[in-house]
């Protein structure tokens, strides 16, 4: 696997919050780091990059990785969920998409340093839609648990007040305004569920493009890199309007996420990148 750019910044970062963590007063639980990106940014690539690295020699630590994505609703789930009629939940991605407890309750598991079973999700199974894997197929870990890396592209993401979500939706130019308000409502509602999953991080680390419009170029270089490899992937229209599904969220919640506000953390940073995932500047919180 080719080492993302960002790899060596995300690895001295946590390295430094695990000295830290390690002579404070919650030693006994594993350092959790929350890592935030839009789609295609590589926040998985640097993930398991990272997990790589801290498993090796001299570290050789007991690295989790864990993904909001893997917590996706059940493909009946998320069926029902849809006959709603919301557009924005119609498929798997926002809020309200996420089997929250499920994540609860694994996260609760590897903080008391018990073995655990990490839920894994199949995005292949039923045409594309996803399905979550049976539980035989879930990732069985062994503490004692040294770092837990939880990433995902709406990591971090902090509900508004609802009048605030009217003010947004009101002004938008954008994706936004193509919802119904109380869709977008729901979705923002749903959100506030995930603030205990964020209340367990330790550290931060927001992946941030310049441009959300990146997003787009991003999603297309992955579909047509999955469609060289022979397998199955969307038009190029097909991979915009997907990518638009996401927009709304971007529009609400991206420049919260760059202030890191509603977090916990007690140090964050943040990774601005270009479009070609180059790392071009770094912030701390």
């Amino acid at each position: 696997m080719v080492r993302p750019y960002s790899t060596q910044s995300v690895l001295e970062f946590v390295l430094q919050r695990l000295k830290v963590h390690r002579e404070g007063p919650g030693a006994a639980r594993p350092l959790v780091v929350g890592l935030s990106g839009p789609q295609g940014s590589g926040k998985s690539s640097v993930v398991k990059a990272v997990a790589a690295e801290l498993r090796e020699s001299p570290h050789r630590l007991n690295v989790v990785e864990y993904s909001l994505d893997d917590c996706y609703l059940t493909h009946a789930d998320q069926v029902k969920v849809a006959q709603t009629g919301n557009s924005l939940v119609q498929h798997r991605g926002l809020p309200g998409t996420h089997d929250i407890q499920l994540c609860r309750d694994t996260m609760g598991s590897l903080l008391r340093q018990e073995p655990t079973s990490v839920p894994q999700y199949d995005k292949s199974a039923f045409q594309g839609e996803g399905d979550r894997a049976s539980a035989d197929e879930f990732l069985k870990t062994t503490p004692p648990y040294d770092v837990v890396l939880f990433e995902g592209w709406c990591v971090g993401f902090t509900s508004l007040p609802e009048a605030e979500v009217e003010r947004l939706w009101q002004n938008s130019t954008g994706p936004l305004k193509q919802h119904k308000l109380k869709d977008v409502q729901y979705v923002n509602s749903r959100l506030r569920e995930y603030s205990d999953i964020w209340d367990t991080f330790d550290a931060f680390v927001h992946l941030d493009a310049q441009s959300i419009q990146y997003v787009y170029q991003w999603r297309l270089q992955q579909e047509h890199a999955m469609i060289a490899s022979g397998k199955t992937g969307m038009s190029d229209e097909g991979v915009r309007r997907f990518v638009d599904g996401y927009m709304p969220a971007y529009e609400l919640y991206n420049h919260g996420l760059r202030e890191f506000r509603g977090l916990k953390v007690s140090d964050a940073i943040r990774l601005q990148f270009d479009s070609n995932r180059r790392p071009i500047k770094q912030t701390k919180l």
